[in-house]
């Protein structure tokens, strides 16, 4: 969001875990470069707000180590939640200076924070199809206080943030950059994270139409804890496999479908109301991103539930990973994970959202 042609590192902060991807661009594309993940206590990031920052510094003290990242190596982060508004106005049509100039006038009217208390950005998109003289402008807010828990935590680490994204733009980042399909016309990307669900409809390879759903992986393991009697960690284990010790796997299956049921209809009525409020424009395929997807039989109610082609979107199946450097199979199992912090690190300081 805020911000050398030099290589950045994406940390994603999540409720569950702190992932970490470095790529190197060459002349033929992207080389991954470090790839790491690690788990935080559910307590440490709650609602998208750092609780406990001695054991995020921790996790990515450890990261650090572990991937022998310099000091003071640059990094982007990325934020999402209640504290982050994103919004798609129609100004009139204006220079890059001339909005600079009064962009904070303008976002008054759709911030409903105090203008004083959030850091701003925006993204001219490009005319306003339905007036000529308008121009369509996504329009960034943050809460200060926010922000600050976020790049203060970093720099404890000992490194310096330079870029500050938010979740469903970063996965937007990867899509566009190296996976993007250029026959689809309007493209949902959904990332599903432990806490929340990030939607982001593109049409044209521009982001349309963002929503975040309040529920996310732990909605399965807070169901499966209850049903069963399970701790978290056991609970995890069942919704990603299936199976447990001392578990009717039938019996599992129902409970994690009933979830997904509802997964699936909060987010088939954000596609609706899309639908509605765009021209009754439709999304001609949904991809799904985050560690949720890994759970079993969630791809398939996906597809049959939104009666549209559901696929995952895998952030290093256009990255060059060389074998000998790192576990094929442990890459490409995992990636669901990393396309936040896949799609930081190809940022670049100064970028805009």
């Amino acid at each position: 969001m805020f911000g050398s042609k030099k290589e950045i590192i994406g940390i994603d902060i999540g409720a569950s875990a702190i992932k970490l991807v470095q790529l190197k661009e060459s002349k033929s594309g992207y080389k991954l470069k470090a790839l790491d993940l690690e788990a935080l206590p559910s307590e440490a990031v709650v609602d998208s707000s750092i609780m406990d920052s001695n054991t995020v510094v921790q996790a990515i003290r450890d990261l650090i180590v572990r991937n022998n990242l310099s000091k003071n190596a640059e990094v982007s982060i990325a934020v999402s939640g209640h504290s982050v508004i994103i919004r798609k106005i129609s100004l009139p049509l204006m220079t890059d200076e001339e909005l600079d100039g009064s962009i904070q006038w303008e976002a008054e009217q759709y911030i409903p924070f105090d203008i004083a208390d959030v850091y701003l950005d925006y993204q001219i998109v490009g005319p306003d199809p339905a007036d000529q003289g308008q121009m369509e402008v996504i329009l960034v807010a943050a809460r200060r206080d926010f922000i600050n828990e976020y790049t203060g935590v970093i720099r404890e680490s000992g490194l310096v943030p330079v870029v500050v994204d938010v979740e469903c733009f970063a996965v937007e980042n990867i899509y566009c950059s190296l996976y993007s399909d250029g026959l689809l016309d309007v493209v949902a990307l959904i990332d599903i994270g432990a806490s929340a669900a990030q939607l982001n409809i593109l049409k044209d390879n521009i982001s349309v139409f963002t929503r975040e759903i309040q529920m996310g992986g732990s909605a399965y393991n807070e169901e499966l804890q209850k049903h069963f009697g399970l701790n978290n960690e056991d609970a995890e284990i069942l919704k990603l496999s299936g199976s447990f010790e001392g578990v009717d796997s039938e019996e599992a299956h129902t409970v994690i479908d009933k979830v997904t049921d509802n997964l699936v209809q909060e987010l088939a009525r954000a596609l609706d109301f899309f639908s509605a409020t765009f021209n009754d424009e439709k999304v001609s395929k949904v991809y799904l991103t985050g560690g949720v997807c890994l759970t079993s039989g969630l791809m398939d109610k996906f597809e049959h539930s939104l009666e549209m082609p559901v696929a995952l979107l895998d952030p290093f199946s256009r990255i060059g990973v060389k074998e000998s450097v790192f576990d094929l199979e442990f890459v490409k199992k995992s990636a669901p994970f990393y396309a936040v912090a896949a799609g930081l690190a190809t940022r670049t300081f100064g970028d805009k959202i």
